[in-house]
């Protein structure tokens, strides 16, 4: 009993003590703040946010016992999934109208859309469907079996890292904002004013892309997306193992063959008006034009200078044979 009489008095004074300490730290800030208004209100920025941070990261001793007791609760995940599929069916506008039927139902809706068709005549569509990830599998299972399946990949990518952080910065930046509207209000002077909003609408710029940040984050979170493609073309096989035979060298070798000579019946026929036209004005140039020119007398060459005449050769001599030799003798 004693000690509880001496210990009431000793809190007692420590109050008083610390009301008075209180009181002339006041008086002190209320005599500094009439200097600089720009730097008051950046250091009450400052000071707002630091307190805003230690209020986040400080714990509640209240709770703390609470917390003990309590199982700690898993943190949910977040994660994006993509999937894409290649299916060949028979009727491709029917096949579109039952995945469009099937997204609706789980209450996801289609996006983008893309139709084809090919030389033969067959229909190609691709579309992109958006779906609740509550139920990605079940759809995921009803596209498969539209028809035989070809190709399917799915993707899935852990982000609860990413949205946690962001939903920390959200919050963090809207306590910045609300704390800079109220300094705002209770400033007085244009400095002051001036100072603060500029501050403010840089805030609010950060916070605005944070909050883009986190509604993409969420909209890929909640909505898985499946990239589905329709075809009633046959999907080309791989090469055979087997060397090809006989027959298909003979049908590649009739193929070839036929192909150059379509080629060829093309090429004459497009050279063939040019070849009639050139025929035409050869006929004209030989049967009417040609003969109506007068003719010019044929000339030596005005560069070419005769020669000197060859000279004359003296002529034989008449030769004597024997028996004429022998006469003269005698």
């Amino acid at each position: 009993m004693r000690t509880r009489r001496s210990v009431r008095p000793a809190q007692a004074l420590v109050g008083l003590m610390l009301a008075a300490a209180l009181a002339l730290t006041g008086c002190s800030g209320a005599s500094d703040s009439g200097g600089d208004g720009a730097s008051a209100a950046k250091g009450g920025a400052a000071r707002a946010d630091s307190e805003a941070n230690a209020q986040q990261g400080a714990p509640d001793s209240g709770s703390g016992a609470d917390k003990a007791t309590a199982p700690a609760k898993l943190p949910a995940t977040h994660i994006i999934r993509t999937a894409s599929l290649t299916v060949q069916v028979k009727d491709v506008p029917k096949a579109l109208d039952e995945a469009r039927t099937t997204t609706e139902n789980a209450g996801g809706y289609i996006g983008n859309e893309t139709t084809t068709r090919d030389e033969e005549g067959h229909e190609r569509t691709r579309v992109v469907l958006r779906v609740p990830v509550d139920g990605y599998a079940e759809v995921l299972t009803e596209l498969e079996g539209a028809g035989r399946l070809i190709e399917r990949s799915a993707k899935a990518q852990d982000v609860t890292d990413q949205v946690v952080d962001v939903e920390s910065r959200v919050k963090s930046q809207q306590a910045s904002v609300a704390r800079i509207r109220e300094l705002m209000d209770r400033a007085t002077r244009l400095s002051d004013v001036v100072t603060l909003e500029g501050e403010l609408s840089r805030r609010q710029a950060d916070l605005e892309s944070l909050l883009a940040q986190q509604a993409s984050l969420k909209d890929r979170t909640s909505l898985a997306t499946i990239s589905l493609t329709l075809s009633e073309t046959p999907v080309k096989k791989a090469a055979k193992d087997d060397d090809p035979g006989f027959l298909d060298a003979l049908a590649g070798g009739w193929n070839a063959f036929v192909t150059m000579l379509r080629w060829i019946a093309v090429a004459f026929g497009a050279l063939l008006p040019f070849a009639a036209v050139a025929a035409l004005i050869l006929l004209l140039w030989l049967k009417v034009l040609r003969p109506r020119l007068p003719r010019r007398p044929a000339t030596a060459p005005a560069g070419v200078v005769p020669g000197p005449l060859p000279a004359a050769r003296p002529a034989p001599r008449p030769t004597h044979t024997g028996d004429e030799q022998s006469a003269g003798q005698d």
